[in-house]
């Protein structure tokens, strides 16, 4: 239960003209009181009087009357004053009254009370009018005059306080001391913002008001020792209350509940503090949360990124390319964001630690800013080489691809003109022909070593490109390099059977005289043309891959030179074919029956017909390929100079954007908030310029499809653009949180504007590289123009200590940020331990120690809980069961040992 002993102050101030202190115009002796309002003061002011005058042993019980000798008056002044006022007469004379009296209203004037009005002579009288004036101001004086609510007192200040107290309530509405009341819900919530536990406020009526005083009257005079001093039917009944009554209780309240007022100060200190505690153990977890997600993330992509385990097909290799372009433009854009956030929720938690004077968070072990630092680092030390990587592979692969199918094409060719070859050198004919089939065997073979040293190029050319494919690890290699041995074999085995072949010719030549001169020109003549026509045939058809017009201009130019050699080709064909024209003249000048069959060769003038038809048909398609290369060609260098005309303009802007961010976070004009407004300006420009990125993003896209892999129009590529975007908006954001922390600084430590432009004026003057940072010496060397002892032995050491508040990582330079901490460090006013142990002990009635009960009472559920759930059992002689230990708790709040 609340105490109600009342105790009123004894020391006084005068106040000549303040309205309380003064007789109120309503004690004019010309006017009566309104009938009702007399009934409520004599009532009210009755119990008022008796409350005090029943610890001296006595009472009144008419007001008007029980005063007119003076010694209860005096009595009551003497109780509620705690003072002595000189001894009473003991006469009963009328001076006698008179004069005590006068005694009591002597020292009520001495008080710095104006008595208008009143004199001894009227009380003596039993003026009621006049003792109830008295009795109004003797109640202003000591009940009411003291009371002070922030920068308002008396009468308003016991209003405000009102006000105050009852705001939360629902149908309440205190205005004044009169009609305020009347539905007596105003007295009820008083009560139960105090002492919910003695009324239950949701049940009560507005419907209701006698119900409601009585319950208030009957719950004060049982619980709080405040006599009943007004009647609910009275107060009711009147369409305004007696104002002075219904202060004169209220008044009681204040003076009732006043204890209270301390602790629930001492409460809303230990909300204060524990609601940082919890608002920055918040921080911290989500710090270990965001920490955590983004490290194994790190963790995972790396072994992807140092996979180089090539694929062994085009497809599978530009799938690995795309894959690594989603990873780019998809998954690492969040991650480079969360990781600024981090960094950003760190700086933050660490300023609001610093600022509510709590230890610095120090992160789970590896979750450090510095180790996801590093483990960026190394995330993107594995990614730089990754995309160079799949680049280089794909062209790899491209060439692989072109090589295995101009292999296959020349082994086809070689193995057709091969086929049955073997079996051609390994007959006997010639050991039954004749002298003129011997004849003409013998100029077939030589035909056909001419034909076979004109493949020999062709063999080698097979050869040379089996070796590249071996050497470029093409992955079907083992089918290539067999294909490649067989022909190998067959050639030399072929060489082998030409030579045997040539031997036994020659052992028979001497047998043969005869020969058909025309058909061995024909055939000289053919064979050549033929093997030149088949070359031609392979190299209109050959495939090619170029990546530049210098390169396709080449191609065109050798074509064209080809197509100049046509006309001196069409003449050794119709040459070769006058020799067979000739033949036939011949044949039919001598009449020579001709078989049809040329000795000497296969080839046919059918054969060279068909085949120059075939090269003659597949000029104008050589043409119209190179054509199409040529617009292909054309197209990617639009595409060159489209990303490089972007690139030429993004690259400086990034640049630009840079400097300026740095330029507006060291400028001194202007307040932080115009400083923060600009940042948010520039980032607000920079986060719309992003559109330009991904156009350059697109061109980018479309040049590494279309295989386009250098650029010389421009010194950017887009890794340098994607670097120094990233850049950009990391720049960005930690100037805004630097600026940011400065704010917080700025508004924590009480800082003017005009300090802060000091501040960094004197920082800017000793940045020598305007980057920001200090090194020591400088830093030492603004502290000593701004009065510091620094030069002596003894400086020498006081500098040591301060570069451990400015640089506790030992980085050698120090920030603006840490600058401003250390200029604002020593007039901090914050809470500590001491404060917080101060205000649990005044919850705990003095004790060493506190119960659960008392923090459920004296604290809102979740700050009770918390407490609860984090103090440890005190340990102490007479300590009941679930005492718990408050100053073991308080230490712990800011990294502090016991006390």
């Amino acid at each position: 239960m609340l105490s109600t002993h009342i105790t009123y102050s004894n020391s006084y101030t005068i106040h000549h003209e303040d309205a309380y202190m003064t007789q109120e115009e309503d004690w004019d002796r010309d006017l009566l009181l309104d009938p009702a309002w007399e009934k409520q003061q004599r009532k009210t002011f009755t119990a008022w009087c008796n409350s005090h005058l029943r610890k001296a042993g006595t009472q009144i019980e008419n007001i008007e009357e029980d005063f007119r000798n003076g010694l209860k008056l005096m009595l009551l002044l003497e109780v509620i004053s705690g003072e002595r006022l000189p001894k009473p007469d003991k006469g009963k004379m009328r001076f006698h009254k008179i004069a005590n009296v006068n005694k009591a209203l002597d020292f009520i004037c001495s008080k710095g009370v104006k008595l208008v009005s009143i004199g001894a002579e009227e009380i003596v009288d039993g003026n009621v009018k006049m003792t109830l004036g008295m009795i109004w101001t003797i109640i202003l004086r000591f009940a009411i005059q003291d009371i002070s609510v922030e920068e308002t007192s008396a009468k308003e200040g016991l209003l405000l306080w009102c006000q105050r107290k009852t705001a939360p309530y629902r149908n309440v509405n205190v205005q004044n001391f009169h009609i305020s009341w009347k539905d007596g819900l105003a007295l009820c919530a008083l009560i139960h913002r105090h002492r919910p536990d003695l009324i239950d406020y949701s049940k009560l009526r507005k419907d209701d008001p006698i119900g409601n005083l009585n319950t208030a009257f009957e719950v004060a005079e049982k619980f709080l020792d405040i006599p009943k001093m007004l009647d609910a039917e009275d107060i009711v009944n009147t369409p305004k209350p007696d104002e002075k009554a219904i202060m004169t209780y209220v008044s009681c309240f204040y003076h009732a509940f006043a204890g209270a007022e301390q602790a629930e100060t001492a409460a809303n200190r230990i909300c204060k503090v524990l609601a940082v505690n919890q608002e920055n153990e918040k921080l911290m977890e989500e710090y270990e949360k965001l920490a955590s997600e983004l490290l194994e993330w790190i963790r995972r992509t790396i072994p992807w990124l140092e996979n180089r385990v090539a694929e062994q097909t085009m497809r599978a290799m530009q799938q690995k390319l795309e894959d690594f372009r989603d990873y780019r433009r998809v998954h690492k854009p969040p991650r480079v964001q969360e990781k600024c956030q981090l960094e950003i929720n760190f700086n933050t938690l660490q300023t609001k630690l610093r600022l509510s004077n709590r230890p610095a968070f120090m992160p789970s072990e590896g979750k450090m800013v510095s180790d996801i630092a590093n483990a960026w680092k190394g995330l993107e030390q594995v990614e730089k080489g990754y995309e160079e990587w799949l680049l280089t592979e794909i062209r790899r692969l491209e060439r692989l691809d072109h090589l295995a199918e101009k292999f296959k094409q020349k082994c086809s060719m070689h193995e057709s003109w091969t086929a049955g070859k073997e079996d051609l050198l390994s007959q006997k004919d010639y050991e039954s022909a004749s002298l003129m089939e011997i004849r003409a065997l013998m100029r077939k073979h030589e035909a056909f070593e001419s034909d076979l040293a004109a493949h020999q190029d062709r063999v080698e050319q097979i050869a040379a490109i089996a070796q590249e494919l071996n050497e470029l690890d093409y992955h079907d290699a083992a089918t290539v390099n067999a294909r490649c041995q067989g022909i190998c074999d067959q050639w030399d085995n072929l060489g082998t059977l030409t030579q045997k072949r040539r031997d036994a010719l020659e052992r028979v030549e001497k047998l043969w005289e005869t020969i058909d001169q025309l058909y061995l020109e024909f055939a000289k003549r053919a064979a050549p043309f033929n093997n030149w026509m088949d070359g031609a045939m392979e190299d209109l058809q050959d495939m090619f891959i170029v990546h530049s017009i210098e390169e396709i201009q080449s191609l065109i130019t050798a074509h064209d030179q080809f197509k100049a050699t046509l006309p001196e080709a069409d003449k050794e064909r119709m040459a070769t074919i006058g020799i067979h024209n000739e033949i036939v003249k011949i044949a039919q000048t001598y009449g020579i029956k001709l078989s049809g069959i040329n000795p000497y060769t296969n080839l046919s003038t059918q054969d060279i017909s068909n085949k120059w038809d075939t090269v003659k048909h597949l000029v104008p398609l050589r043409d119209q390929m190179l054509q199409e290369e040529v617009a292909r060609q054309q197209a990617n260098e639009r595409l060159r100079r489209q990303f490089a005309a972007q690139a030429n303009i993004i690259g400086p802007w990034i640049q630009t954007k840079m400097e300026e961010i740095s330029h507006v976070s060291v400028d001194i004009a202007g307040s932080l908030e115009e400083q923060m407004n600009s940042l948010k300006q520039y980032e607000q420009n920079i986060i719309n310029y992003k559109s330009n990125i991904d156009k350059l993003e697109g061109d980018h896209q479309l040049s590494q499809e279309s295989l386009i892999f250098d650029n010389k129009h421009t010194n950017y590529t887009m890794e340098h653009i994607r670097v120094g975007w990233e850049q950009l908006l990391t720049t960005i954001a930690r100037t805004i949180n630097e600026v940011e922390n400065q704010i917080l600084t700025r508004d924590a430590k009480g800082i003017s504007q005009e300090q802060l432009n000091e501040f960094r004026a004197s920082f800017n003057h000793f940045d020598r590289k305007r980057n920001g940072m200090m090194d020591p010496d400088d830093f030492r060397a603004c502290l000593i123009s701004m009065g510091y002892d620094l030069v002596s032995l003894r400086g020498e050491v006081e500098f040591a200590r301060i570069m451990t508040l400015v640089d506790p990582n030992n980085t050698g330079v120090v920030t603006f940020q840490a600058f401003i901490d250390f200029m604002t460090r020593e007039t901090a006013e914050t809470d500590t331990a001491e404060q917080v142990m101060a205000s649990f002990k005044i919850l705990a009635s003095d004790k060493s120690y506190i119960t659960v009960e008392e923090l459920r009472r004296e604290l809102p559920p979740e700050q009770a809980e918390y407490c609860i759930s984090r103090m440890t059992k005190y340990v102490g002689p007479d300590s009941p069961a679930g005492a718990l230990d408050y100053i073991s708790f308080s230490s712990a709040l800011y990294g502090e040992s016991d006390l």
